[in-house]
């Protein structure tokens, strides 16, 4: 339909269209109220699509994020694949992103030889808070997981670095891998605690986590890439001592749904510093 405003389609967190986290882009959203824009993002169906609302005199992206079925306050994939079709349309380079979380810093190169532009996001300052004890057992139920599962060395926190998060880290990878969990009972807790992912990890080496994320209040059985999450994670890492900044940590995600996905985490010194997310792009023909 003429008027329509142009869809472009990104895998983020990958250099292969089949991998990574499919994010919807559109680069002109002046014109669309929020009814319009969270029709697009079911129309589109992927985890998230971001709108490009405005760009201010000085030059400044103002963003918001839409999942099938909500307004998130920030995306990482999406923020990753906004960049990088910003800086096809536009050139690459440096951009500024007024989201409803707050202001986030994108840096946008192009790739190395043959391969797809890079884009390093830095998040708003991060924090968690620990977990209520009910809430953290209703997760568990809905999970099937026991407590017994976890690893005592992360313990369980809600973070945060845009969006909430709920962290819970599995002693072994064969947990991890067996992810199957009631759909409507953790989305009843995560949407009544406005827990945007629960962020499901093994810490494979110090510097080495392997991620999974369900998303069900955004209408997702699971995220193949979680930027948001990720700034999270190296926020709660920071803040419990768990790594020693200046750190680098890479998170491999989506394996298990067969759209793997690498995530380059780094955390640097100061508790009210954003943490710095990486990955590639590349557009979904």
């Amino acid at each position: 339909m003429a008027g329509d405003p142009q869809v472009l389609r990104y895998a983020a967190f990958t250099d292969d269209p089949a991998g990574g986290n499919p994010a919807g882009v559109v680069l002109d959203a002046s014109a669309l109220d929020d009814a319009a824009m969270q029709a697009i993002a079911a129309d589109v169906g992927y985890s998230e699509t971001a709108f490009v609302t405005d760009r201010d005199a000085a030059g400044d992206l103002h963003v918001r994020y839409f999942s099938p079925e909500a307004e998130v306050p920030f995306c990482g994939h999406a923020t990753i694949a906004t960049g990088v079709a910003w800086g096809h349309e536009h050139g690459f380079g440096e951009l500024r992103l007024h989201t409803r979380a707050g202001l986030v810093e994108v840096d946008v190169v192009p790739g190395a030889g043959d391969g797809p532009p890079v884009a390093t996001l830095t998040s708003v300052p991060p924090r968690s808070l620990p977990v209520a004890a009910a809430d953290l057992a209703e997760a568990l139920a809905a999970l099937g997981w026991d407590a017994a599962e976890l690893d005592p060395a992360l313990p369980p926190r809600v973070a945060f670095a845009g969006a909430w998060h709920l962290v819970l880290a599995t002693a072994t990878p064969e947990r991890l891998t067996a992810l199957d969990y009631d759909f409507d009972r953790l989305k009843a807790l995560m949407t009544a605690r406005d827990w945007t992912t629960l962020q499901l990890v093994h810490r494979v080496g110090p510097a080495d986590v392997r991620a999974r994320n369900p998303f069900p209040p955004g209408g997702v059985v699971e995220d193949p890439a979680t930027g948001a999450a990720a700034a999270a994670l190296g926020g709660y890492l920071r803040e419990a001592g768990l790594v020693e900044p200046p750190a680098r940590i890479t998170i491999s995600q989506g394996a298990d749904m067969g759209r793997p996905s690498l995530l380059t985490v780094e955390v640097p010194e100061g508790r009210d510093t954003g943490i710095r997310v990486s990955g590639a792009a590349v557009a979904i023909r």
